[in-house]
């Protein structure tokens, strides 16, 4: 397919009308016809292995010099990430089908009998950037939730994207389902983004999942209904009562297990009672992490670099991680309100009443205590995986995974009523 050769406009909407049809068909699928498509596109995957590698070399060969590593990190496939996806795939068939469940039951005076029941949304646009494994999360969560899907990755993984779509269609053949449930964008134009940001006739929900400068675009923009993933400010709050062994090594890890991640840790909260011990200790246990302090926590450790206004509201997705000294509990709760992004936020502590008042103050989609903010996710969360955390507080909060996937309606039964 040659991507200057499409008119934006006219292929978003042949690729709208065919999902639309997709959809309409996937109402009815068995949940034991999906869970084939799943198993048998997971088998493809772990097939293609080769052909995805060589296709994320083209991608990874069009941007290296170009992009920090954090991103190409984010973009590169190699085997055992090939095969994560694929297990995603068969972890997925194997969750609950969310369809047809029964929400609630009403039985009225007059006889009538009303069911809500979760159905599909309809047809989802995805927009998303560097990581191709999105692509297959967000497909084989959209296929089990009833959903058809559009993938619009970024112009950086396309090659890769092309070939995961490959075995997720061969994957519905397979099943005898319409493989058009699952189709990717065959344009880099970005006035193709626009387009299905407009397709109103066609795409019942649009979900961005990258920077903030592409969620600000799609919120702007679009006409069509939104679930919006904002950027990961992410905190962990080391409180006075802190161990402070273990909240070292939490930090560690979610800082720095994977750094272009956006449920890894960008801002270290320190009460003053324990910035002396903590922030040496920190510094220790991540030499390969740049930390940006306020006045305070360079005092206390030459390590830390003078941080500027705009590095305690920054997502890095790289190495570095501000660090902020904060009076008491009651500080850090003020400060990490201010300043996070409303993604995920921990609290390290040994005090339960301390552990309480900030897990039931922070406002964001994920609070934790004594955990890494990395296991923000929908893997772990027992989702499978996840297509975003969503950030906003209407429909779906946090990881969107297959019950997030479904809206509902109402089923009414009677025997004759009329209304007086």
């Amino acid at each position: 397919m040659n991507d200057t050769t499409l008119d934006p406009a006219a292929h978003i909407a042949e690729l709208g009308k065919r999902a639309r049809s997709a959809a309409r068909q996937l109402i009815g699928a068995t949940t034991e016809a999906k869970n084939l498509a799943l198993t048998e596109a997971a088998k493809g995957l772990r097939g293609a292995t080769a052909r995805l590698i060589a296709a994320n070399e083209k991608d990874v060969a069009g941007v290296r010099g170009k992009k920090p590593d954090s991103f190409i990190d984010r973009l590169m496939l190699d085997e055992p990430r090939i095969a994560a996806m694929a297990d995603a795939l068969d972890e997925i068939a194997r969750l609950p089908d969310p369809v047809g469940r029964r929400l609630a039951t009403f039985d009225r005076p007059n006889g009538l009998k009303i069911e809500r029941v979760a159905v599909p949304i309809g047809v989802i646009g995805m927009i998303y950037e560097s990581r191709p494994n999105v692509g297959a999360d967000a497909s084989a969560l959209c296929l089990k939730s009833g959903n058809a899907i559009i993938l619009r990755g970024g112009s950086e993984s396309r090659h890769s994207t092309r070939e995961i779509v490959a075995c997720m269609q061969a994957g519905l053949k397979a099943a005898g389902l319409p493989e058009d449930a699952v189709q990717t964008v065959g344009t880099t134009s970005r006035e193709a983004v626009a387009e299905l940001l407009r397709a109103v006739d066609y795409v019942d929900l649009v979900i961005p999942r990258g920077g903030r400068g592409l969620v600000e675009l799609v919120r702007d923009q679009a006409k069509v209904p939104t679930l919006l993933h904002l950027d990961g400010n992410c905190h962990s709050y080391i409180h006075a009562d802190a161990d402070l062994a273990k909240s070292v090594a939490i930090i560690r890890n979610a800082k720095l297990r994977r750094t272009g991640v956006c449920g890894a840790t960008e801002s270290i909260v320190v009460d003053r009672a324990v910035a002396a011990k903590a922030i040496p200790m920190l510094a220790d246990a991540m030499p390969d992490c740049e930390l940006r302090g306020d006045a305070e926590a360079v005092a206390i450790d030459d390590r830390v670099k003078p941080a500027e206004p705009a590095d305690f509201d920054t997502e890095f997705l790289d190495a570095i991680a501000s660090v902020k000294v904060v009076d008491d509990l009651a500080a850090g709760i003020e400060y990490v309100s201010l300043h996070s992004s409303g993604h995920t936020d921990a609290i390290l502590t040994e005090n339960e009443d301390a552990a309480n008042r900030f897990l039931t103050a922070i406002d964001s989609a994920v609070v934790m205590h004594n955990a890494s903010t990395q296991f923000s996710d929908g893997g772990e969360f027992g989702m499978g995986a996840e297509i975003g955390i969503a950030t906003g507080k209407m429909h779906a909060r946090g990881p969107v995974g297959l019950e997030q996937l479904t809206s509902f309606k109402y089923l009414v039964h009677g025997d004759g009523q009329t209304r007086p």
